[in-house]
């Protein structure tokens, strides 16, 4: 058996993992890159295999950087199944349409932008893939509960097991049969910070002959979450009540931006914050919510109680989504009193720009970063203590303050990700470190030898193919 690694070998974007066996071929994930001006350059090569080959997929989660290629591996041919949790299906129906729609009118923007260029011959860029193709790829989903067996091949068992990530995250166990032997692979996906206040706590695994393992902050610890939450009732309320501005938090719809809005829900039960306006910008976050609404039963059990809450209390703090372009734009004539949670997550794409434009030269506002910024994006600046950025070709002035509030982070930190690997009985024959920068990947290996004691960590490249 081999595994491929053809995406997040070095980086947090691109997950995706070829495994091939004597009797079939399957991917795990099958993500976008994302940042950085190669993203569409590494998108357009990133397939570069024979489609018609691979048997099935195996998705751990909806996040883009895991599924955003679904569409693209469609349109290049593949005509076999997903293999996904029921809720992670059910938001792929928001997020998959949603990119190809902003694939479609990326597309769109450069061809008008490149009209003189093409008349003198160069070839239109089509779109990475268009809706039409994202609609085809969901009726390729198979649902599956947690902690059930799955045959997607007769030589192949797969268990999909609680990653405690976003809604419908998972790791993936799969055993793998060649010349009567059974090899256990688990694929760690995305891991979630234990006692976080919406998502259950991951399962913990027991074994693994190979371990293909997220790293994302492998190299650092998360604040403890009374600290974390202090943090962002300090800024919310001297923002909103003292220096009289706006907060602005950068949040990915799907995931993040339920937590936020559920945490500034608590902060206000509990009188630690005043009462606040808060604006969800983003049409897919109201579609994401509406998912998370009907899959409450999967998340901790204070989340319904705090629906219940909400509603019981007369609808205060406002919380309004906002879907019209007209309203969003409306949004940028407030000038103080107003929490705006709007997407990208990392402000690479989106109207968390239009946000930013408006309110980073404001010294009275606040912005918060609440998840990881990879490299080359806005946010990645933002957070390193850039004193300008560029926003639609225009310099602006960072005179806002910057908030990194680290411990409301979806992905676990170092310990949090060493003591899922504690589960193991033993430590697996070969394990793999991905979905990390590069420094972080080494920091986090470093941490596995002299911790656990573990042989054969490995830190592959994309493109690296290793004999399990």
């Amino acid at each position: 058996m081999q595994i491929r690694f053809l995406g997040a070998a070095g980086e947090v974007t691109g997950s995706c993992f070829q495994v091939t066996t004597s009797t079939c071929t399957f991917l795990v994930d099958c993500g976008m890159f994302q940042g950085g001006r190669d993203a569409d350059r590494k998108n357009r090569e990133a397939l570069d295999f024979e489609v018609r080959d691979i048997d099935f997929v195996l998705l751990t989660h909806a996040h883009i950087d895991h599924s955003g290629l679904l569409p693209r591996l469609t349109m290049l041919g593949y005509r076999g199944p997903i293999y996904c949790t029921e809720p992670t299906a059910d938001l792929l129906g928001v997020m998959l349409p949603d990119s190809a729609h902003i694939q479609e009118k990326e597309s769109e923007w450069e061809t008008r932008h490149r009209r003189r260029e093409q008349r003198r011959g160069l070839v239109e860029e089509a779109p990475l893939y268009t809706v039409t193709q994202a609609l085809a790829t969901l009726k390729r989903l198979k649902r599956v509960g947690y902690d059930t067996d799955v045959r997607p091949h007769d030589k192949v068992r797969v268990r999909f097991r609680e990653a405690g990530h976003i809604l419908g995250s998972s790791f993936v166990e799969a055993w793998v049969e060649e010349g009567g032997t059974a090899t256990k692979v688990v694929f760690s996906g995305d891991l979630g910070q234990p006692g976080h206040p919406l998502m259950r706590d991951p399962v913990l695994p027991d074994e693994a002959d190979v371990l293909v393992m997220e790293s994302t902050y492998g190299n650092r610890l998360h604040r403890p979450m009374k600290d974390t939450l202090d943090e962002l009732a300090e800024a919310v309320t001297d923002t909103i009540s003292v220096r009289q501005g706006n907060v602005i938090i950068p949040a990915f719809a799907v995931g993040r931006t339920q937590d936020i809005v559920y945490l500034l829900l608590q902060l206000y039960r509990e009188k630690r914050i005043p009462e606040v306006r808060i604006y969800v910008d983003s049409p897919m976050a109201l579609s994401a919510t509406r998912v998370t609404l009907d899959h409450l039963a999967t998340l901790e059990p204070e989340a319904s109680e705090t629906m219940a809450w909400l509603e019981g209390n007369g609808g205060k703090p406002s919380v309004q989504f906002v879907q019209e372009v007209e309203d969003s734009i409306a949004l940028n004539q407030i000038r103080s009193g107003a929490v705006i949670i709007s997407a990208s997550g990392m402000c690479e794409a989106g109207r968390i720009k239009y946000h930013l434009r408006h309110n980073l030269p404001r010294e009275e506002c606040a912005i918060v970063i609440v998840g990881f910024q990879a490299g080359g994006t806005l946010g990645r600046r933002l957070v390193d203590g850039a004193e300008r950025v560029r926003i639609f070709g225009d310099e602006v002035p960072v005179r806002a303050r910057i908030h990194t509030i680290g411990g409301l982070s979806a992905h676990g930190d170092q310990k949090a990700l060493l003591d899922w690997m504690r589960g193991f009985r033993q430590p697996p024959r070969h394990t793999f470190l991905v979905h990390g920068e590069r420094s972080t990947r080494a920091a986090f290996a470093d941490e596995i030898a002299a911790q656990l004691h573990w042989p054969n960590v490995r830190m592959p490249e994309v493109g690296d193919t290793f004999d399990v």
